[in-house]
């Protein structure tokens, strides 16, 4: 049984960020559940987990997977995410070796953890670009069905000519129509699990087809989107029950809860149906010196010299290797006037030239060196929290009582040990707060992420 929230009083930044009443804080049609959940994500190719250290497992060997989903059960975990990737990261024009690279299928594997877990959610991360959604919905129902009801789709969308190189189809989606792709992608996907008879004729495709299998103990698959843009909050809106996002800090929450709440009206759905599970990386000690002390180590083993150079060389599109990088910023101007996708989502669209002269400028401001800057940015891109047991417990407390989130999607920073000390010493204080589950609400993954019944 959920424990009863004893919601903290608000601390002075949490007040400052509130703009309507206590029982609505942050939007006056969303009310606060002070309640939390976690999700654990295992990326597979990135460079938030440490790889090059012995303490450090496979990323592709069963027992890593079935290592860190057992913790994460063992936490009360909600979910369990896997990332996709449909291409090798490339640096140059050549597979980038300074990451941790492949990324077994996600529906296999939820597949065979499904047999051995009982409560917690499974969710593939799968691209509406380079699927087809009968297959795709069909594949996923049935996943939803061997495990009970356990079931998300964590929703991507793709448009690049580089990935869809392997697909003989490169290109053809142009970046204006991701959404509205992937918006006719879920609706049949909805037919589809709901048995209707399907008759879609769009843009992209035609379909006809009728849904062949028996609704789930959830009725559905949970529906996940990533998307920060207006576009994909506005995606998340009409479509998602739980939307990711990149907002780390308190007011960066408190401000994307205001947006995220605005798309869902503005979609005529329940200002409270879209849940917000922000990325994070949690680094944690029993004192905030012990903490800091283990943040240094996972930096430094999470960019080595190497990547940092790396980093930049995507940036500048030329070789940089002559660069010191315990020296300053290259000098020099970049190759290119736009950086591309080669690396990952997070290389996308940034003006190079601009971009360049901006961190020459940061960087010299604040004196780091490139090793430091590519460690500070590296970090940067995620959420972060960082001190002792209690005083995490105490901020998360804060997130909750404000509204600003309803959890949290960790990456850990090592596979598959990186979970333990959030499940041991971590989650009983969030419990003791009342603001985290002691046991499972149920047996869907919709039960225990607190989501209402499908419709339809």
């Amino acid at each position: 049984m959920t424990a009863v929230p004893t919601l903290p009083a608000l601390s002075e930044e949490a007040r400052g960020l509130a703009t309507g009443t206590a029982e609505n804080p942050l939007h006056p049609e969303h009310t606060p559940t002070g309640q939390l959940s976690f999700g654990v994500f295992f990326q597979g190719v990135n460079s938030s987990t440490v790889w090059r250290s012995e303490r450090s497992g496979s990323q592709v060997a069963w027992e890593s997977f079935e290592t860190l989903i057992r913790t994460a059960e063992r936490g009360r975990f909600a979910a369990f995410f896997l990332g996709e990737g449909l291409r090798l990261r490339e640096h140059r024009g050549v597979p980038l070796e300074l990451d941790v690279a492949g990324r077994p299928d996600a529906q296999t594997l939820l597949a065979g953890l499904a047999a051995i877990t009982e409560s917690i959610g499974l969710v593939a991360t799968q691209n509406t670009t380079y699927n087809d959604p009968v297959d795709l919905a069909r594949r996923l129902q049935t996943l939803d069905l061997l495990s009970g009801g356990r079931a998300g789709w964590n929703i991507v969308t793709t448009d690049n000519a580089w990935t869809g190189e392997n697909f003989r189809r490169g290109g053809y989606l142009d970046h204006e129509d991701r959404y509205v792709h992937a918006e006719a992608f879920v609706k049949v996907a909805q037919q589809l699990w709901r048995g209707e008879q399907i008759d879609h004729h769009g843009q992209h495709y035609d379909v006809a087809a009728r849904g062949t299998l028996p609704r789930s103990a959830q009725g559905e698959p949970v529906l996940f989107q990533a998307g920060a843009s207006p576009a994909g909050q506005a995606f998340a809106g009409r479509t998602a029950d739980v939307i990711f996002s990149p907002h780390g800090t308190l007011a960066a929450a408190a401000d994307f809860r205001r947006s995220v709440v605005d798309a869902t009206i503005a979609a005529g759905r329940d200002p409270q149906a879209v849940k917000i599970l922000p990325g994070a990386e949690i680094i944690l000690g029993a004192t905030d010196a012990e903490a800091e002390e283990k943040r240094i180590w996972v930096r430094d083993h999470q960019i080595g010299p190497q990547q940092a150079i790396a980093l930049l060389e995507q940036y500048w599109g030329r070789d940089l290797s002559d660069f010191d990088p315990d020296g300053p910023l290259p000098d020099v101007e970049p190759e290119i006037e736009q950086s591309d996708v080669t690396r990952g989502s997070g290389f996308q669209f940034a003006k190079a030239k601009e971009l360049t002269a901006a961190w020459r400028a940061e960087a010299a401001e604040k004196g780091l060196s490139i090793l430091e800057f590519a460690r500070e940015k590296s970090g940067a891109r995620r959420g972060e929290f960082v001190g002792s047991y209690d005083r995490v417990a105490d901020r998360l407390g804060q997130f909750a009582a404000l509204g600003a989130i309803d959890g949290l999607n960790i990456t850990p920073w090592l596979i598959p040990s990186g979970l333990d000390d959030i499940v041991d010493h971590l989650v009983p204080r969030l419990q003791e707060r009342g603001i985290y589950p002691t046991e499972y609400a149920g047996t869907t993954l919709r039960e225990n992420l607190g989501l209402p019944p499908v419709q339809g």
